[in-house]
């Protein structure tokens, strides 16, 4: 009777089916990255960064950098806040009205500089570059 040992699971088959079984427990054995037989690992989730509306009016931090599809979180204290984004291509959607004790998260789709102004206080501003 023909017997394999399967290594990474220490798993012992015997009988006529042993070199499929074995093969197939074999084959299941891996690190997870990407192999000759199709098994992958799934990619990072994006970023997230985080920029905080202070109530000493100001955006912090004052720049961000980020990478392509990376997410940001604007959060909003007690102080109401806003974010106006600079009129260009790409840029994300603004986050109009009175905004407090809350988060908006906005996706940074494309590469550039996107400059922002709170409309309710027009000297708080802030910049997210996207790499």
């Amino acid at each position: 009777m023909t017997s394999y040992r399967v290594p990474c699971t220490g798993v012992h088959v015997a009988g006529p089916l042993a070199p499929a079984i074995a093969l197939m427990l074999l084959l299941g054995c891996g690190d997870g990255s990407t192999g000759p037989y199709g098994s992958t690992t799934p990619p990072p989730p994006a970023a997230s960064a985080t920029v905080d509306a202070a109530p000493s009016l100001v955006f912090s931090p004052a720049s961000l950098t980020v990478a392509t599809g990376d997410t940001v979180t604007f959060a909003f204290g007690t102080v109401a806040h806003n974010v106006f984004f600079d009129a260009q291509a790409n840029a994300p959607t603004d986050i109009p009205g009175n905004n407090a004790r809350t988060s908006v998260k906005r996706v940074f789709a494309t590469a550039g500089t996107y400059h922002y102004t709170c409309h309710i206080h027009p000297s708080m501003t802030g910049t997210v570059v996207v790499r």
